[in-house]
């Protein structure tokens, strides 16, 4: 297996690692890494748990390779912990009781910070349709909404 040096930045910290050229980016973070928050939940690009931000964008690490990510900015929900101290997302998430088994968590979480960096006041429906390629198997989603437009409160006041 041919293996090349992937150079990037993840959670603010530059990499440089020795990497297969056919990794998938969520196998980098989570066995290269040691980044596990990131979930693998359908292996192919179908739930958004394994959402992670590249350059600011939201983009779904079980179909993306490693490779294709050299030289950006990589976030995962790691990324966003500040100081040891959970972000406005988070803690919106846990005070509002957005997540439920957590599975899907860090994914949404990653998509909502996205949302929220390109537009700190979104709608409900913006919201929605930034969270559309997130499935979250336990909730009807009210509560993962309140938890956005929780955290984009929290961003005004």
């Amino acid at each position: 297996m041919a293996k090349s040096i992937l150079s990037l930045t993840v959670n603010a910290r530059q990499r440089d690692d020795a990497v297969a050229d056919n990794m998938l980016l969520i196998d980098y973070l989570r066995e290269v890494a040691g980044l596990t928050g990131t979930k693998m939940g359908c292996d192919g690009g179908e739930c958004g748990a394994c959402t992670v931000l590249v350059d600011d964008r939201p983009r779904l690490s079980c179909i993306s390779l490693a490779h294709s990510v050299a030289g950006r900015r990589v976030e995962t929900i790691e990324g966003a912990i500040k100081d040891g101290r959970v972000s406005d997302l988070q803690r919106a998430f846990h005070e509002k009781l957005g997540s439920q088994c957590g599975y899907c968590t860090p994914g949404m979480i990653m998509a909502s910070e996205s949302l929220l960096r390109a537009n700190p006041d979104p709608s409900d429906d913006e919201i929605r349709a930034a969270l559309s390629g997130n499935i979250c198997r336990c909730t009807g989603y009210v509560k993962i909404i309140e938890s956005v437009r929780d955290a984009a409160g929290r961003g005004r006041s």
